[in-house]
């Protein structure tokens, strides 16, 4: 049976690595498959070239996002990945190159004008020039603001934000001023654990756990023998079924019958004598919970 579906099926990324990176040639840098994507990274002198052969020869049409990625340890410390998709083919791959703080990215907005306002995200961002982009000026942070917020060493400290005061019905400018130090970076990964004392775990200290300790004797509950025998005598056996104990669990045993009453139980209902008759109804409340004077013993 053949199923329709509304949504059309991903094309597969079978052949498509091996493809493309022969047609890429001398400006592919390194090609593999990660996480089911496809990543080219490409001589950043070139960048221009790799993606109008990519859309014009290959059919990825659509430039949906560039995207910025800093490692600071590197010589080339940013990454400026592309994301293209072929609305024919339906498929997706990342083109990426590197680049430093002095090495300008050649601009794309020769081949999608939507990369004018991304080429400025990530200059904002991160601080990557885009050579010729004729409107590269910021477009997330304020007039005037100065680094670049996604960068790994920015301090958030010591610089300037503005908001909007209720207070004086205009936007205001204030200096920033956290009370925590965010300039220390070790970039490993938190569920590895820091070498340090992360704030406020000093207060997670506590003395090493005693041992458990287990009453396997009467003697060790501190009741006495007394208490224990007495309660001893006041517990009726339970019927196991299903692994169930009475009263609990969801089968649907039976407690047994020891032929010991429970002390200080009452008693059964059916052993209570019947009250005596009410003298009125409820429309008398004082008359209906009385009983009737014929009836009194």
């Amino acid at each position: 049976m053949t199923v329709v579906h509304s949504a059309p099926r991903f094309a597969s990324n079978e052949g498509v690595k091996a493809a493309l990176s022969t047609a890429l040639g001398d400006m592919l840098v390194e090609a593999h498959e990660e996480h089911g994507e496809i990543l080219f990274t490409v001589k950043r002198e070139r960048i221009e070239d790799a993606l109008r052969l990519l859309r014009d020869e290959h059919r990825y049409q659509q430039l949906m996002e560039i995207a910025g990625v800093d490692y600071p340890q590197r010589a080339e410390r940013f990454e400026v990945v592309y994301m293209l998709l072929s609305v024919t083919k339906n498929h997706r791959i990342m083109v990426k190159v590197t680049a430093s703080e002095k090495t300008p990215v050649p601009t794309v907005t020769t081949l999608w004008p939507n990369a004018g306002w991304l080429e400025r995200e990530v200059f904002d961002m991160y601080g990557v020039l885009f050579d010729g982009n004729t409107d590269l000026r910021r477009i997330l942070t304020d007039y005037g603001f100065e680094g670049h917020p996604f960068r790994k060493d920015f301090p958030l400290t010591g610089y300037i934000e503005l908001r909007y005061s209720e207070e004086e019905k205009r936007v205001v400018y204030e200096p920033v001023d956290l009370p925590q130090d965010l300039r220390r970076f070790d970039f490993m990964s938190p569920w590895e654990g820091a070498d340090y004392v992360l704030p406020g775990d000093e207060k997670a200290e506590v003395p090493p756990v005693a041992e458990v300790k287990t009453t396997e004797k009467k003697s060790e509950t501190g009741a006495g023998e007394k208490t224990n025998d007495k309660a001893a005598e006041k517990v009726a056996p339970a019927e196991r079924s299903s692994g169930s104990v009475a009263g609990q669990g969801d089968a649907n045993p039976a407690p047994v019958d020891t032929g010991k009453d429970e002390p200080g139980a009452p008693a059964p209902t059916e052993d209570r004598p019947d009250r005596k008759p009410r003298k009125e109804t409820a429309r008398d409340t004082s008359g209906a919970t009385e009983p009737e004077e014929n009836g009194e013993d």
